[in-house]
């Protein structure tokens, strides 16, 4: 049974929820969700526990995908795997990752705010500029990876997307000898040659060059923020790090 057929057989408006649950899967596709992804943890909280096959069906995604899916949910802390035969999946409750997030962006822009109160005591000037446009950041990370001399470290939930896009240009800066270090989601596929750092729960896209520019991106690539304050890019070159050692 499909979603379409699961709505029908509820009994409610079937045009009302389609939306609905195309706007709630647009929202988690932006806290770094893929669109299967979204869509199966959407599903899985409307069914309680299941099977991934039985998500794939009310979902509407490929049966062969499913199981990565759920996996993958599960190392991005929306879902959990019971134990025993056969395998089930059961989601996290929605308050338990709306508070988790919450409390992820309070401490990031938390940061930020030091950062900008760091800045203004020491009168440095707060230099930065917004990109609009996934193609335009792309272009940008690709601007800063083509720039790094000996370092680029870059914190992402949207890595398939970087990599889909600049596979050509992170190799190039390999070779030439930069240290790339890449933070991001478990079993998400990185880049040959460069420095793997696993967590879960990443929320935006963080790039830093050489220790003196960065840039802060939406989960979806869609804008970010760009600055080649050095005083800045370090401070956040440090944040990077120290996240990276507290990896999970």
């Amino acid at each position: 049974m499909d979603l379409k057929s699961a709505i029908g057989k509820s009994g409610s408006d079937l045009e009302e929820l389609e939306r609905e649950y195309r706007a709630i899967s647009g929202t988690l596709e932006k806290l770094g969700l893929s669109e299967y992804e979204a869509r199966a943890y959407v599903a899985l909280v409307a069914l309680g526990p299941s099977s991934a096959n039985s998500v794939a069906e009310i979902a509407q995604i490929p049966r062969t995908s499913a199981y990565k899916v759920m996996i993958s949910l599960g190392a991005k802390g929306f879902v959990r795997e019971s134990k025993g035969r056969p395998r089930a999946f059961a989601s996290v409750d929605p308050e338990e990752i709306s508070k988790r997030f919450a409390k992820d962006i309070e401490e990031s822009f938390s940061k930020v705010a030091s950062v900008r109160d760091m800045l203004s005591e020491k009168g440095i000037p707060q230099l930065v500029y917004t990109i609009l446009g996934k193609d335009r950041v792309l272009e940008k990370i690709g601007e800063m990876l083509d720039k790094s001399g000996h370092s680029f470290v870059m914190s992402s939930p949207s890595l398939s997307d970087v990599r889909a896009g600049l596979a050509k240009r992170l190799a190039n800066a390999v070779a030439r000898g930069v240290e790339v270090t890449i933070i991001t989601s478990p079993f998400v596929k990185a880049p040959k040659g460069v420095l793997v750092i696993r967590r879960k729960s990443l929320i935006a896209t963080d790039v830093i060059s050489d220790g003196k520019t960065a840039l802060i991106a939406a989960p979806d690539l869609s804008a970010c923020g760009y600055t080649d304050n050095e005083a800045l890019s370090k401070h956040l070159e440090n944040f990077l790090r120290i996240m990276s050692e507290s990896a999970e």
